[in-house]
């Protein structure tokens, strides 16, 4: 008996792997910024949520350890009308703040991030946050587009981010699965930390040398007030995905918003957020060499739908004002605009029938999630963040219960396309497969 069990198993394990392989023919990645999974999901029926904890909620505390009894609030917070504390446990952002509305931003750096996670904890979001309570919000988006994405097609609930902190360093992990590593001759800031691990000096660099947080490519565009070199990240050599995909000559690009714009040197009168376009950052897409022709604006992500010529793998960052992230993009603005993509894919019927749309964050922007990240390196994976297949093939309302970061993204392209692993996060990732469903 157990025989033919193994037999129909590596039936469907073949049946799974073949579709995959003549059904996907795009892979979509949408990368929005800045939410954790409680901030947007809490009740979410099925997931594991702040609402219903498989733990009990850890309350939060102070750095030395005692339990707040109210929270305070951080000061932009209250200048927005948020009361001067609240209860030690979640509160909803909407009392106060309509969709159409910005909470400001939150601290989301890389020591900072584990501190607040605190070994598992999650118990020191308030205390590292410079808004404080706000951490603990969280939105109802139950009329919304991605909730509704996320109810029909299938949400994993146990999705983190890459790598602790900030967009820059999740950026990298998203396309390189590694964080870049500058040394010891430079200019840039350093983080200096007690014996404890607490930062007694932030930074841009580890001590040791590693870029974790926000910096500036060395080749432009970038942002014009950081037009000493010294204070830029040296030009990196190492593969990416995209050199991976060119080297197998499968098409893909990168659309961001307002890259044109930025391109002709209006990058920050738009807003344009450079370290947001983690291939700025390598030799091998620099201006004038044939890499650059890779990054694209978005609008030629909707004329080359239109046209037929959508790539094989396509990554698509909407712009500023249009990405979720907090202090300058609402919630609905983000949703409108994810709605407009999700439904230019689907009014496309020769690119829907054969796409896989994945949808997800950069990082958790600083706020709090319930949830303990798994340990697996030095960098991560941080926080838990959304993330929604969509695709003719997703399981319908299915919350996949898998373990996944963003490097499971990379693990998703390199099966499809038979494609070399960058490093030892994305060869050893889980792979999003059990988000489809082929019939034999």
């Amino acid at each position: 008996m157990k025989k033919y069990i193994l037999i129909i198993a590596l039936l469907v394990s073949l049946t799974h792997a073949d579709g995959f392989s003549s059904k996907i023919d795009h892979i979509i990645v949408i990368y929005l910024e800045n939410r954790s999974f409680d901030n947007l999901f809490r009740g979410f029926e099925g997931a594991d949520t702040s609402d219903r904890p498989k733990q009990p909620y850890a309350l939060q505390r102070d750095r030395n350890g005692t339990v707040y009894g109210q929270i305070p609030m951080g000061e932009e917070a209250i200048k927005l009308g948020f009361p001067p504390s609240v209860k030690n446990e979640p509160f909803l952002l909407d009392r106060i703040l309509p969709h159409t509305a910005m909470i400001p931003d939150l601290v989301h750096r890389f020591y900072q991030n584990q501190l607040q996670i605190n070994g598992g904890k999650n118990d020191r979001f308030s205390d590292i946050s410079n808004e404080k309570a706000l951490t603990m919000g969280y939105h109802d988006i139950r009329n919304t587009a991605l909730w509704n994405y996320a109810k029909d097609y299938t949400l994993c609930d146990h999705f983190f981010a890459a790598a602790f902190g900030g967009s820059f360093l999740n950026h990298q992990w998203l396309i390189a699965a590694r964080t870049p590593y500058v040394g010891d001759e430079t200019n840039i800031s350093r983080y200096e930390l007690s014996a404890e691990g607490e930062i007694i000096r932030d930074g841009i660099l580890t001590p040791d040398g590693y870029a974790v947080n926000t910096i500036q490519p060395f080749y432009p565009p970038f942002k014009a007030k950081y037009s000493d070199d010294t204070m830029r990240l040296p030009p990196l050599s190492y593969e990416t995905i995209g050199d991976r995909l060119s080297e197998k000559k499968v098409s893909w690009s990168w659309y961001s918003g307002g890259y044109d714009d930025t391109v002709s040197g209006k990058g920050d009168s738009v807003n344009y957020q450079y370290h947001h376009n983690p291939f700025l950052y390598f030799e091998k897409y620099a201006p004038n060499t044939q890499g650059r022709e890779h990054l694209k604006d978005e609008k030629l992500f909707f004329s080359e739908l239109r046209d037929g010529k959508l790539p094989s793998v396509v990554f698509f960052k909407p712009s500023a004002s249009d990405n979720q992230h907090p202090g300058y993009a609402s919630i609905k603005a983000g949703d409108d605009r994810l709605r407009q993509i999700i439904e230019s894919i689907q009014a496309n019927q020769k690119v829907w029938d054969k796409s896989m749309i994945i949808i997800t964050y950069d990082e958790n922007g600083g706020l709090w999630d319930h949830v303990t990240p798994p340990k697996k390196d030095r960098w991560g994976p941080g926080t838990r963040i959304p993330a929604i297949v969509i695709s003719p093939y997703a399981k319908r309302g299915y919350v996949d219960h898998s373990s996944y970061d963003t490097t499971s993204i990379l693990k998703l392209i390199e099966v499809r396309y038979e494609l070399k692993a960058l490093g030892d996060r994305d060869k050893n990732a889980n792979d999003l497969m059990n988000t489809l469903q082929f019939m034999p």
